[in-house]
């Protein structure tokens, strides 16, 4: 969600948590648009899987952009630029970065801006998406949870991105990609599409693969991650101590890499990984850690024995 102007500090008026600039009706129309648009395809996934619409090529181009996108997430605009987890060499950062970006979830920079202030004011006033916003009781819970989940997305300020990304927009390089957002939008749906016309020499294939690989994928990538805002904040186990209700929910493990595993997230912010007792799948991690073996990332933040007991609950 892109912000045109942020307020500046002064010596006088501490800089705002919220853009000055509005969320407008267009910023509204386009999340509609970009949210709305691929998760009606999901209505068309079971006719169109049992009319023969859906082949292998469709499923491997699905899984390769899957894997894509949530990675550009998890590693990239979460792991890496909001929290530092670990150094990565230029081309990783600009791949990373591009990678978020076929998400959907927004320009990089917005992107960082709302976790970081959602970290400062974790299920308090002043979370962008807290599922907690409106009370415990079930009436609220439930309005709280449809919030943290999409209707967050609707809100009439931003986070002021000068606040909580400046080291963001310092890079000329995420700047930039930043900036092209839209390029981004067009190429995480005609990407696949083409590769899938092109393999099967078909516009069915073109087609088939825009509708999986494109308009399902890209709306499965969007859940799972809103589903660590309002599941991973209201149900589950909390094995760490956290100053929050951020809690680990094991069956989103695989389809969000590790980002489930939020309990200790929230324990340990800069921790490069989230699932670290027994049994815990993180596979973000693991593609940290193949960074680092590759030589594409260094000073990996990983967790001593020490310091995962100091924060036990």
């Amino acid at each position: 969600m892109l912000v045109t102007a942020s307020s500046i500090a002064t010596p006088q008026q501490p800089m705002s948590d919220l853009s000055d600039s509005r969320n407008g009706v267009k910023h509204k129309i386009l999340v509609a648009i970009f949210t709305g648009i691929p998760f009606l395809a999901l209505a068309a996934v079971v006719p169109m899987a049992w009319g023969r619409m859906l082949g292998w090529t469709d499923v491997a181009i699905f899984a390769v952009f899957y894997l894509l996108s949530v990675v550009g997430i998890t590693v990239g605009y979460h792991r890496y630029f909001t929290h530092g987890s670990f150094k990565a060499k230029r081309p990783l950062r600009v791949f990373l970065a591009i990678a978020g970006s076929l998400a959907l979830e927004g320009p990089v920079m917005n992107w960082v801006a709302d976790h970081r202030r959602h970290h400062k004011f974790s299920d308090k006033e002043g979370d962008p998406h807290s599922p907690w916003k409106y009370g415990e009781d079930a009436k609220g819970l439930f309005k709280g949870l449809v919030w943290a989940h999409y209707g967050w997305l609707y809100a009439d300020k931003a986070t002021n991105v000068d606040k909580y990304a400046k080291d963001l927009k310092a890079d000329k390089d995420i700047n930039r990609i930043h900036r092209y957002f839209g390029v981004w939008v067009a190429a995480t749906f005609l990407l696949p599409a083409i590769i899938g016309g092109l393999v099967t020499w078909s516009w069915a294939g073109f087609f088939t693969a825009l509708f999986w690989a494109g308009l399902v994928r890209v709306t499965m990538v969007q859940h799972v991650t809103w589903s660590i805002n309002s599941i991973c904040h209201t149900f589950g186990d909390t094995p760490f101590a956290s100053r929050d209700k951020s809690r680990n929910v094991w069956w989103l493990a695989i389809p969000s890499m590790g980002e489930s595993w939020h309990n200790l997230h929230h324990a340990d912010p800069t921790s490069a990984r989230h699932g670290v007792l027994k049994g815990q799948i993180d596979i973000s991690a693991r593609i940290i850690w193949i960074f680092e073996k590759l030589g594409w990332a260094s000073d990996v933040r990983w967790p001593s024995a020490e310091r995962l007991e100091a924060k036990r609950a």
